[in-house]
């Protein structure tokens, strides 16, 4: 009876708030969870293609030994831009934004999220958060030269504009702590009858997973940036050693938020793997619970392990092999979901449409990510790497491998349903096999250089380094032509595509039971869930109900 009234309640206020403008400001002022949605992903989207550009001009610099584009401190200020700009306007709030915000009440059977007005607040603070971040380039000062991880004691004594530029991260902050707060209200509250929690699809599971994460994790960066900037502005001595602060208490501190964020940017991932697969094997989920249930442990375990970034940094001998043993498990459930992907697509009818090609494309490159992550993991091969490309190489593996990849993936299996246009098929395959290439010749070499002892975050190299940092760049001139060919095709085909049907892909949760693009409040009548998730039985009764 209470999700009856809210849903009627959120539905009145729906209906006359869009309903009171047009033009522009019927996107701007906005309380439909689906506007919201594609609003961030015009927003992310511009920042992923800024940060990449930053990218791509770094790679150029390394082409050869010695000053080639830039100067060092050019170098270091793309490098935290490119950090920066990555981190907390795309991989963070990228997926959980976009694809959380439009399917996450699609999925459950609800009108809108449960707190519409606090839903379009938190795009507005993401907005404001994104204009401190280039206000900081312009002002006196310059660009933020610190790394993204804004180390002590160089970030309270750089002159550049930290202090701004970390604002800025912690206002992005209060944007993931509301989306959170609303993504949990939501899936306890807004669940269509009959959906209790063991039939929820498990993109739904992992965005609650990584919702907790956000709203407990969070609060813990806000804090520190809050204490670097008292630090920076009074001379407190919190962090800064001549002061007598203590700069590995800032690690501690940074890392016990920054760990946990790497599952709010990967778990939304998984949970998009987990309904791309069983659509384009048509087979229902194998291991249903398990998956479900390693999203949560991996959100609890993630807390655990934030120590393994500081084991040259000169914790005690007994938290390393504590905190390297806690690494080691929390991969368990990693490997938990993969093997029931891999197990859903033994024996079924497999359909090799785009969405399937970028998840076999992540399984691959984020198996690699998280294979490397144990060997860095592990005490005796990490002195030997910290601090090298090697670091560098499983970073990118995990998460663009990882949540760029998929980033694409939810991108091209949804596309249909949020825009009502399909694009070209041709087109989208050519796009992932030139993805897949360039990203192992962009990132692969750097495992090597790692291995062979190339310190990570330096502009110039010694010359033995010369042949693979050339073709990590050769790499990196592939992976930006392909980028613009997925965006031009997904352009074109919202201007000229042809209409999409309203289930291209034979899927089978809620959001394929209406029509493409979602009708204003989603559900002509609010849906009664009677099956489990991905019951394929279901499409012979979904075509009748189109016909």
């Amino acid at each position: 009876m209470a999700n009856g009234v809210i849903a009627e309640n959120n539905r009145s206020f729906f209906e006359e708030s869009t309903n009171r403008h047009s033009g522009i400001l019927s996107w701007l002022l906005t309380t439909d969870h689906k506007r919201i949605g594609i609003l961030y992903l015009i927003a992310i989207s511009a920042f992923f293609i800024v940060g990449a550009t930053f990218g791509i001009l770094m790679r150029l610099e390394l082409i050869a030994p010695g000053e080639t584009l830039m100067g060092p401190q050019t170098y270091n200020s793309f490098f935290t831009l490119h950090g920066v700009i990555m981190i907390f306007l795309f991989i963070v709030p990228g997926l959980p934004a976009i694809f959380g915000n439009f399917f996450l009440p699609l999925q459950i059977g609800a009108r809108d999220v449960a707190f519409p007005r606090l839903n379009l607040l938190s795009w507005y603070i993401y907005i404001l958060g994104a204009i401190l971040v280039v206000t900081s380039l312009l002002l006196p000062g310059g660009p933020v030269d610190t790394g993204w991880t804004f180390y002590i004691p160089y970030s309270v004594r750089t002159g550049t504009n930290v202090s701004l530029a970390i604002f800025a991260a912690f206002v992005l902050g209060f944007s993931s702590i509301l989306t959170g707060l609303n993504f949990v209200t939501t899936v306890h509250r807004m669940r269509a009858p009959g959906m209790d929690f063991f039939r929820m699809p498990l993109f739904v599971w992992s965005m609650y997973s990584t919702a907790w994460i956000q709203i407990i994790a969070t609060p813990v960066i806000g804090i520190t940036i809050l204490l670097v900037m008292m630090e920076r502005l009074f001379g407190i001595g919190i962090f800064d050693p001549s002061l007598g602060g203590d700069p590995i208490l800032y690690q501690h501190l940074f890392w016990i938020y920054s760990h946990p964020a790497v599952y709010i940017m990967i778990l939304p991932a998984m949970g998009i793997v987990s309904e791309i697969i069983p659509t384009f094997a048509r087979r229902t989920i194998f291991g249903y619970k398990a998956i479900a249930f390693s999203s949560l442990a991996i959100a609890f375990v993630g807390y655990l392990v934030w120590a393994h970034h500081m084991f040259t940094s000169g914790i005690s001998d007994t938290a390393r092999w504590i905190f390297s043993f806690l690494t080691f498990i929390v991969a368990l459930p990693s490997g938990v979901k993969v093997f029931n992907w891999v197990a859903t697509m033994y024996k079924g009818s497999i359909d090799p449409k785009p969405p399937f090609l970028w998840v076999m494309s992540f399984i691959v490159l984020f198996s690699i990510g998280g294979l490397t992550g144990l060997v860095v993991g592990s005490l005796a091969t990490d002195i030997h790497l910290h601090d090298t490309y090697f670091v560098v190489a499983h970073f990118h593996y995990v998460m663009f491998g990882g949540t760029g990849t998929i980033f694409f993936a939810g991108l091209y299996y949804w596309y249909p349903k949020m825009f009502g246009k399909m694009y070209n098929i041709k087109v989208a395959n050519i796009s992932v096999g030139l993805f897949f290439v360039a990203f192992n010749l962009l990132y692969f070499p750097k495992f090597i250089l790692g291995y062979q002892g190339m310190p990570r975050r330096y502009y110039d190299y010694l010359p033995e380094f010369t042949q693979l940092h050339l073709i990590s760049t050769i790499g990196s001139w592939i992976m930006g032509i392909t980028l613009i060919l997925i965006f031009a095709n997904l352009i074109y085909s919202l201007l000229k595509g042809a209409k999409a049907p309203q289930n291209p892909w034979g899927g089978v949760t809620l959001e394929w039971h209406i029509s493409s693009p979602p009708p204003l409040e989603n559900f002509h009548e609010i849906p009664y869930v009677d099956h489990e998730p991905y019951d394929f039985s279901l499409l012979e009764k979904m075509k009748n109900e189109s016909h």
